[in-house]
């Protein structure tokens, strides 16, 4: 744990997932601070939607514990489900229904007192942009505006806290921009986020702390900047050479000190904690071969490179 139960408004321990043969959470333990958002990073099939479901109340814990605002998930799941939105990663809405009528309903699920039901779907829809098309049905909605509205549908009960499973998967540059404004305006209003995605762009530009999972078990958490500090990848030599670049497999043979190489478009980019040496091996490399080197740069390592070398993956 990161911090005290005491600062914690979802605290897990040792919680476990089992199928058959297949563990599919090994052991996690976290906590998620009030008001922060909260990303769960991790590659397609590393445990992150399982550990969600576990926590909502809709998969069963095989072992270990989680409470959410100071309730059991499994005693007390009436008392927890009261206090969480939940926006899976496929929507859930009713495809024949308009954007207006589904939020209605959704308050109705979740216990909404019938007065006060048009009210906060009117609202809803205003600050997610979708007032226009409140007599829309779902299923003629573009795939940006399903997904505002199935985050709507989640908060039409004031929730505490919001689960959202990879909010912005499939979605287009200026889609997923607005998504991660609404989530922003949301944390500001006072709600915690939880946040699951593979998007390492994401997870690195709006949470405030970030647990890495791999394989069902966290193998990093820290904010950002410390996880950018922790591990040593942080800078990328991208070069390109004339007539025509080497293959990788043959270029890092001769390049001392490279973390990974790979080839982008028209160029080679080379992670490394130590640029110096994969600079000198560059030039010589050049030319033993008879070749000009017509473009050579240094930049910090991104996110995506700092994740790759986080979960092991070449």
């Amino acid at each position: 744990m990161s911090a005290d139960d005491g600062d914690c408004i979802i605290t897990v321990r040792n919680l476990v997932k089992k199928y058959d043969n297949l563990q599919a959470v090994d052991h996690i333990s976290f906590c998620v601070k009030k008001n922060e958002i909260f990303g769960f990073l991790g590659p397609n099939g590393a445990g992150k939607t399982t550990t969600v479901r576990m926590l909502v109340g809709l998969s069963n814990i095989t072992e270990g514990e989680a409470r959410i605002g100071g309730y059991d998930v499994v005693r007390d799941y009436k008392k927890v489900r009261r206090i969480i939105g939940v926006v899976p990663d496929i929507s859930n809405l009713y495809s024949e229904l308009t954007a207006l009528q589904n939020l209605l309903f959704s308050a109705a699920m979740y216990g909404v007192p019938k007065k006060y039901r048009q009210e906060r779907a009117e609202k809803l829809l205003k600050f997610f942009g979708l007032w226009k098309m409140r007599n829309f049905k779902f299923k003629n909605l573009s795939k940006g505006l399903k997904r505002r509205l199935t985050i709507a549908a989640a908060l039409t009960h004031n929730p505490k806290i919001l689960f959202l499973d990879e909010p912005t998967a499939g979605l287009d540059v200026m889609s997923r921009r607005v998504v991660w404004e609404r989530i922003l305006e949301l944390n500001k209003s006072g709600v915690t986020i939880f946040l699951t995605t593979h998007n390492v762009y994401e997870a690195f530009h709006i949470c405030d702390r970030i647990n890495i999972i791999n394989k069902g078990r966290i193998v990093a958490s820290g904010t950002p900047v410390e996880l950018g500090r922790k591990f040593s990848a942080k800078e990328v030599v991208e070069v390109a050479f004339q007539p025509v670049n080497p293959s990788v497999k043959e270029l890092a043979k001769h390049v001392t000190g490279a973390l990974s190489v790979k080839s982008e478009k028209d160029r080679i980019e080379i992670v490394t904690s130590n640029p110096i040496p994969v600079i000198e091996g560059l030039i010589q490399y050049a030319k033993l071969n008879k070749l000009n080197i017509s473009m050579l740069s240094l930049r910090g390592a991104d996110a995506e490179e700092l994740f790759l070398q986080i979960v092991g993956e070449q």
